[in-house]
């Protein structure tokens, strides 16, 4: 058995009382989707997920922290050739995603409903073809800084999981996130793709516009649209 290391926990796991639809969603809906033996109770030994057995070989994206899923599925809907994996530890968030793959009918989706680190540590090395970090939280307290994603704890697994040459897209509206991530992550082995200004400025010609962003673009802050490439 591995030990399991100690790792604290900072965001919401539980929001509003769900409505008798979404208990639904996650009863009949989520067992289903679970990409497979993820949590430390089913796999202490952390052996790595079958993406072969899950995905039948097409490539697999990851999408770190999925909101309410619209993107999840959007790009599920774009990309039928490609298997993609959601982490998002807000049930409220889950069930809102499950709801929306029942009326798309995607199939290629796979929901890991807790930590994505965990999720990584099952993720078999250089696995993962692109991955997606939109509007993570922002931790907005200077002394809060060492929770947000583009950290070494949470870049390094990820780096190990994705394959050389994989994509790496960060969208936020946070100026502050923004320089901590191009400090960050091509620390973990990245490299930063832009090349002129509309590279970072204008969004992906696959994009969704979610409804963290509407709510960014309401109060007056602007996007910024991140695109790296893993090196090796």
């Amino acid at each position: 058995m591995t030990d399991r290391p100690h790792r604290n926990f900072y965001g919401r796991i539980k929001g509003k009382t769900l409505k008798d639809s979404q208990r639904t969603y996650l009863a009949e809906d989520l067992d289903a989707l679970s990409p497979g033996p993820v949590s430390w109770e089913d796999n202490p030994d952390r052996v790595p997920l079958d993406l072969e057995a899950l995905f039948g070989g097409r490539p697999v994206w990851l999408e770190v922290g999925f909101g309410g899923g619209e993107h999840l599925v959007h790009q599920a809907g774009l990309n039928p050739d490609v298997g993609i994996i959601g982490a998002e530890p807000y049930i409220n968030g889950v069930a809102m995603l499950l709801g929306k793959i029942r009326r798309a009918g995607v199939d290629n989706l796979a929901v890991h409903p807790g930590d994505a680190r965990d999720l990584m540590d099952v993720l078999p090395e250089a696995s993962i073809a692109r991955a997606f970090l939109l509007y993570p939280d922002p931790w907005p307290k200077t002394r809060h800084h060492r929770r947000r994603f583009v950290t070494p704890e949470h870049l390094d697994p990820l780096a190990r999981v994705m394959q050389p040459g994989a994509v790496l897209r960060v969208a936020t509206d946070i100026p502050d996130y923004v320089r901590q991530t191009l400090e960050e992550v091509p620390k973990a082995g990245f490299e930063w793709l832009a090349e002129r200004p509309s590279d970072w400025r204008a969004p992906w010609d696959d994009w969704l516009s979610t409804r963290y962003e509407q709510k960014a673009l309401r109060e007056g802050r602007v996007p910024h649209y991140l695109t790296f490439r893993r090196l090796g």
